[in-house]
């Protein structure tokens, strides 16, 4: 249900793809098809400027494409994935051998080590699969990747292969690039459709990137975009703890047209936080604003 600012959007029906690549804070694999529900049928160029895990690029699977970070060893795992998807097997495959094949926590620390002298996307892709809760924790002075060991083992990586294969095919219209959202945003034309999953003001400090994040910069590119005749859809804070709270957001008016609730389960980063206590009560839902 709407939360009574804006009219409740149309939606269609689109086939779930669950097939997750990588694990990030905010990864959207289980509900992404939803998302795209409300989705414009048709469009020219799609814009994804806070790329993160990529779960609605592919659930979308769209003919042409852009999707970018600022965060360079994420950038540089989807441009390996568009241009040499191999690559990123071996990359998996080598550092999970090396985990299995010792100590497990040692081999893991070793990683993120090698990881924190000297960012990169190789050890990057393993230790967002390896880690606890696939929650990619950044320290907020010096971005020194924190977040211990995962109690579970990665997935083998003949999975993996299988994986990464199916997301070049799905992204295979793709183009990645390394750029702050007002850039790349600033390329889509009318006709065009940007969606927006900006670092979540109220939860996800943790993220590399967003402590530098300013939201009101964003509604204003976002003001820009509708100016010029492209359509954009934005994810932001909704409501926690089974709809009792719902962020305090001053959204501009006159710049969304519809807003829809989307149930997003639990949340991996609040049991994270919660140091693995149970997520009872936990339920936690976006609110997506469109343009349109």
């Amino acid at each position: 249900m709407p939360l009574g600012v804006f009219e409740e959007p149309e939606s269609r029906r689109v086939k779930p793809f669950k097939s997750q690549l990588l694990k990030w804070v905010g990864n959207k694999q289980r509900f992404a098809h939803n998302i795209v529900s409300y989705f414009p049928s048709q469009f020219g160029t799609y814009y994804e400027p806070f790329i993160g895990s990529g779960s609605v690029l592919a659930t979308l699977a769209p003919a042409q494409a852009v999707g970018s970070d600022v965060f360079p060893p994420l950038t540089e795992i989807w441009q390996t994935l568009h241009r040499a998807p191999e690559t990123l097997i071996r990359w998996y495959a080598e550092r999970r051998a090396s985990m299995m094949g010792g100590e497990k926590v040692a081999q893991y620390e070793r990683i993120k080590a090698s990881f924190n002298a000297a960012p990169n996307a190789a050890d990057l892709l393993f230790l967002c699969r390896s880690c606890y809760g696939g929650v990619v924790r950044f320290r907020k002075r010096d971005g020194y990747m924190s977040t211990r060991c995962g109690v579970h083992t990665p997935i083998p990586a003949t999975k993996f292969a299988l994986r990464v294969r199916e997301w070049s095919r799905r992204t295979a219209g793709t183009t990645f690039l390394l750029a702050d959202f007002e850039e790349a945003m600033s390329q889509a034309k009318a006709g065009d459709f940007v969606y927006c999953d900006p670092p979540y003001t109220d939860t996800q400090a943790i993220l590399y990137g967003a402590q530098s994040f300013r939201l009101s910069r964003l509604f204003r590119v976002i003001g820009e975009c509708k100016a010029r005749g492209v359509k954009v859809a934005l994810s932001i804070d909704g409501t926690k703890r089974t709809g009792e709270k719902i962020c305090a957001i001053p959204i501009p008016n006159d710049l969304f047209e519809h807003e829809a609730l989307v149930n997003c389960g639990r949340s991996m980063l609040r049991r994270f936080q919660m140091g693995g206590q149970s997520l009872e009560g936990e339920v936690v839902a976006d609110r997506l604003l469109l343009t349109y």
